[in-house]
């Protein structure tokens, strides 16, 4: 029997989401026959760990605390088996345009951007920032925080005087605010996988049409919000080529046992890639176990394929 340590909720805005992953994942691996249990982030943890011992830890961590790669830096000095993506992986991860660079260096496309701290904001003056920012990148655009996940802080912008609400909107959520120029087309995400035996393995994309035409924090965990597509609604032709791109990104970002990564397919069914995830949401409302389902396998088999992966790759 594994003794399996899942790490949920920390101190991220996505803190409930994160609890609802950690429980739905423990809930799992116990099924499998394994002896799971989930623990919070708080001062008293890293002496749990280093009393109890347990075999696996699976960090089901959301924003900064699970996927900045700190925590996993500590888990490494632990010397104990943890599920997910080395440090060094989910910090090129964690920044979007640090992940924007690596991947269109290898062939990727992804929307041209830019990336502006608070500082600049203010030093340069909004309104002639902006007016530059427009001119550069055109209209519409999606304005979101550099870090974080589950499209808090996004923004469509569809007129030049939405952003400086926008870029606001982005600075509560961080320092860095990017800019990207707004792709037209179907939201797909892809959600990968490696088995017991280390085979990689793309699941079926998950098509996403949100009612209010942006996926953003509500319409991503409130249930019928959103409707999801699984799979995706794609030619066999646009199929493969986000299963492409999509493993592309993962192994040039360095990802290990799971993650998932975002794209949008425009009219000429070319692939865009917006952003990935070394700690995808497991919620009932997520994207990587719908892709589970419709891939016909079963999610406590699955999650314990991960498990026997993290070991063997300890």
């Amino acid at each position: 029997m594994r003794q399996i340590l899942v790490l949920a909720g920390g101190l991220s805005h996505e803190r409930d989401v994160s609890l609802r992953s950690g429980r739905r994942v423990a809930d799992a691996l116990t099924r499998s026959g394994s002896e799971a249990y989930v623990r919070d982030v708080d001062p008293t943890l890293l002496s749990l760990i280093k009393s109890s011992r347990p075999e696996v830890i699976w960090p089901v961590l959301h924003g900064a605390s699970g996927e900045d790669g700190a925590l996993r830096d500590v888990l490494e000095a632990l010397d104990i088996a943890y599920v997910g993506s080395r440090p060094a992986s989910c910090r090129l991860t964690w920044d979007k345009p640090v992940a924007k660079a690596l991947v269109a260096a290898a062939g990727i496309s992804t929307p041209a951007s830019m990336a502006l701290s608070h500082a600049t904001f203010r030093e340069l003056g909004a309104p002639a920032l902006l007016e530059s920012v427009v001119d550069s990148l055109g209209l519409p655009l999606a304005v979101k925080p550099a870090r974080g996940g589950s499209s808090l802080g996004l923004t469509i912008v569809r007129s030049a005087m939405e952003l400086p609400s926008a870029m606001v909107t982005a600075y509560a959520y961080g320092d860095i605010a990017l800019i990207e120029q707004f792709i037209d087309g179907v939201e797909v995400a892809l959600s990968i996988i490696e088995d017991a035996l280390g085979q990689t393995q793309t699941l079926p994309a998950v098509e996403i049409v949100p009612d209010g035409g942006v996926y953003n924090y509500e319409a991503r965990y409130t249930a019928g919000s959103t409707e999801f597509f699984t799979p995706a609604r794609l030619s066999s032709s646009a199929a493969a080529s986000v299963a492409a791109a999509s493993l592309s990104a993962y192994r040039t970002l360095g990802h290990h046992h799971l993650s998932r990564v975002d794209l949008i397919i425009d009219s000429d069914e070319r692939p865009w890639f917006l952003e990935a995830n070394v700690s995808p949401g497991m919620t009932e409302t997520s994207l990587l176990p719908m892709a589970v389902e419709a891939a016909g396998m079963d999610a406590t088999e699955v999650y314990a394929a991960i498990v026997e992966r993290a070991l063997a790759t300890t």
